[in-house]
């Protein structure tokens, strides 16, 4: 499915969709790229100009490049700060006087988008740091696909110095194994990326994202994550936003795919 589509699209003529996409100067250009055999739809060239598809459902490629139409969603980039959880609150949450990132929106916002606003993954409740936020689901799907294999590189402060050992546990690849609520969960970390900034401090950069995944690669390795902090996500780096902890700022889907899936 498309990133940069709205939610919900009718049927639109080839010809239609690539005067709206913006990457043409003229209707002459548009049929003369169809005519040509330099736009295909779901990879197989098509030449007919009055051709109709839903592109919601179909990607539409003019010189292998991936074209879409205006967004009329959000994007946000938020500095996470401690404290809050990546969810809408349930009862027990609200019981417990959890807070969610989702309640830094409500004023600011209105009412039909703040219900609609998602994240683009989850940091815990103590982590800090680049947190997208959108009403994009297909965005979030994008991002967070395991098999895109995104980078997201954090700044990991430890409770006890991080060993040459530990590091090449990490480089390699991490056997975690972690019991909740009765069962066992049992995974290999990927390899990742990790450079010492001091001797209880490290830049990692890991491409999947699994639960907690980073407090229990340290745990497993007989280390304690005190502070955890992400820096960004592939090209896209938080210090680039002079956002103090708690901010956020608009971006748009044009930054976010140069920056993330360039």
């Amino acid at each position: 499915m498309n990133k940069g589509c709205s939610r919900l699209f009718m049927k639109i003529r080839l010809h239609q969709f690539l005067s709206k996409c913006g990457e043409f100067s003229s209707k002459g250009d548009v049929k003369n790229a169809i005519w040509d055999g330099d736009v295909t739809v779901n990879d197989s060239v098509v030449k007919n100009i009055a051709y109709e598809f839903n592109p919601a459902k179909r990607s539409v490629k003019y010189r292998g490049t991936e074209l879409f139409l205006p967004s009329n969603d959000l994007y946000f980039l938020l500095n996470k700060p401690a404290g809050y959880i990546c969810s809408r609150l349930n009862s027990q949450e609200l019981e417990l006087n959890k807070t969610s990132v989702y309640e830094l929106f409500r004023n600011a916002v209105e009412p039909s988008v703040y219900e609609t606003l998602v994240t683009v993954g989850r940091l815990d409740e103590e982590t800090t740091g680049f947190l997208l936020v959108t009403t994009d689901g297909k965005l979030v799907h994008s991002i967070t696909d395991p098999d895109k294999k995104i980078r997201k590189t954090y700044r990991v402060e430890t409770e006890s110095k991080i060993t040459e050992r530990q590091l090449e546990s990490i480089r390699k690849g991490v056997s975690v194994s972690v019991v909740e609520y009765g069962s066992r969960e049992e995974f290999r970390t990927r390899p990742a990326i990790i450079e010492l900034e001091h001797k209880s401090c490290a830049i990692l950069t890991i491409d999947e994202g699994k639960k907690r995944q980073i407090r229990r690669m340290f745990t497993s390795l007989d280390n304690h994550v005190t502070q955890l902090h992400r820096l960004g996500t592939e090209g896209m780096q938080l210090d680039d936003f002079n956002l103090d902890e708690g901010e956020y700022c608009s971006v748009t889907l044009d930054e976010i795919n140069q920056s993330i899936f360039a």
